[in-house]
C-alpha cells in the first residue's frame, strides 16, 4: 500500500504542478473515507494535511494570504488532533473561545494571521501537555497517521451502529482517498457547500443545499455560521436576506447546475454532493447516492422514469416495501396555517 500511495502522489503533484513537504509551492492533502455505500458523516476525515512551520510559510507567501494560511493550520491541527490523536474537540475549542474572547473577535474571520499563530502555539503547548509528545512536523508521518485514523474509523461507535441500523456488513470495510486540497477560505470570492440534486424531503426535481463563503467542509455542519442558500428559490421561500450562491456567484453557480445535470444523468439517482468554490473556480469534492424519505423516494423514482433516466423496474427495485408504511399514516400538512 505504501508504494500505491507514493505513486499516486507522484502523479497528484505532477497535476497540480506541486511538491508534498515542499518549501515552495506546497501541496497539501485531503485525506477521506470511501466505503462502498453512503455513511455520511459516520466516518472521520483530515483536511489540510502536510502543513507545519515550514510549510504554512510557503503557503502563505504562495497564496498571497497569511491570514489564510494560519487558519487553515489551525484547522489541520484540530482535525488531526480529534481524528488521529484521539484528543476531545472540546480541548480545542475551549483554547479558541479563550483567545477570541481575549483578542475582542466575534467570528472566526475576523481572526488576524498574527492572532491564529498564537492560537497555533497554544494548541501545540496543550498537545504537548495532554500527550507527552510534540504535534508531528513531517508530512509523511501526518500521512500514515491519517490514512491509519480513517481506515481505523470503519469501527469507530457511531459507524457501528449505522451500519446495523441499515444492514451494512461490517467485513466490507471502507477505502481511503487522499486528494488535493483546494480552498473555500481564501477569502470571499471562495466558498464550500453541500446540496442534494434533488429535494430529498419532498422529492421535487429542484436543487437542494446551502453553503459559506470564506469557508471549509466542517464549518457548513458546525452551526458556528448560518448558511446561505444555494438557490435564489430557496432564499426567498426560507426568508434569508443573505445572497444565495445563485446571485453572488453566478459563473459558479451556473457551472454547479451543469455538474448537477451530468452527473446525475451518470449515476441515474438522487445526489448528495459536496463542492468548493476557490476565487471563483468549482471543484467538486465527492459525490454519492443522497439519502431521502420514504415520500420523496417514491416522486424521485417515478420522475425518473418519466425522464427516461430509469426503467420502471428500476424504480420498483428503489423502493424498500417497509418504507411504504410511512405513506399509509396522515402527516401534518406542511404549509404553515395562519393564525
Amino acid at each position: 500500500m505504501k508504494a500505491a500511495v507514493v505513486e499516486g502522489l507522484q502523479v497528484v503533484e505532477r497535476l497540480t504542478d506541486r511538491k508534498f513537504g515542499a518549501a515552495k509551492r506546497p501541496l497539501l492533502l485531503a485525506v477521506r473515507s470511501g466505503s462502498r455505500v453512503s455513511m455520511p458523516g459516520m466516518m472521520d476525515t483530515v483536511l489540510n494535511l502536510g502543513l507545519n512551520e515550514e510549510t504554512v510559510e510557503a503557503l502563505a507567501e504562495d497564496s498571497g494570504d497569511p491570514r489564510f494560511a494560519w487558519d487553515s493550520y489551525r484547522r489541520f491541527i484540530e482535525m488531526y488532533g480529534g481524528v488521529v490523536l484521539g484528543l476531545g474537540h472540546d480541548i480545542f475549542e475551549e483554547i479558541l473561545e479563550d483567545e477570541k474572547a481575549r483578542l475582542g473577535r466575534a467570528l472566526d474571520t475576523d481572526v488576524t494571521a498574527e492572532e491564529w499563530r498564537g492560537v497555533v502555539a497554544r494548541y501545540k503547548e496543550m498537545m504537548d501537555e495532554e500527550l507527552g509528545e510534540s504535534f508531528p512536523e513531517d508530512p509523511m508521518a501526518q500521512l500514515w497517521g491519517a490514512v491509519g485514523a480513517i481506515f481505523s474509523s470503519w469501527m469507530n461507535p457511531r459507524a457501528i451502529t449505522y451500519r446495523l441500523m441499515h444492514n451494512i456488513p461490517s467485513d466490507w470495510g471502507t477505502a481511503v482517498n487522499i486528494q488535493a486540497m483546494v480552498f473555500g477560505n481564501l477569502g470571499n470570492a471562495s466558498a464550500t457547500g453541500v446540496a442534494f440534486t434533488r429535494n430529498p424531503s419532498t422529492g421535487e426535481n429542484a436543487l437542494y443545499g446551502e453553503f459559506l463563503v470564506n469557508a471549509q467542509g466542517e464549518d457548513v455542519v458546525a452551526g458556528i455560521r448560518t448558511p446561505q442558500s444555494i438557490t435564489e428559490r430557496s432564499r426567498i421561500d426560507t426568508g434569508s436576506e443573505k445572497p444565495s450562491l445563485e446571485k453572488l456567484m453566478p459563473e459558479a453557480y451556473r457551472d454547479f447546475v451543469s455538474v448537477c445535470h451530468r452527473l446525475e444523468a451518470h449515476y441515474r439517482d438522487m445526489l448528495d454532493l459536496e463542492f468548493t468554490i476557490e476565487r471563483g473556480k468549482l471543484w467538486m469534492l465527492q459525490v454519492r447516492s443522497g439519502k431521502r424519505t420514504a415520500k420523496a423516494a417514491l416522486k424521485i423514482a417515478v420522475d425518473m422514469v418519466e425522464e427516461g433516466l430509469i426503467s420502471a423496474e428500476d424504480a420498483v427495485d428503489r423502493i424498500d416495501p417497509a418504507s411504504l408504511d410511512q405513506l399509509l399514516h396522515p402527516t401534518i400538512d406542511p404549509p404553515p396555517v395562519a393564525t
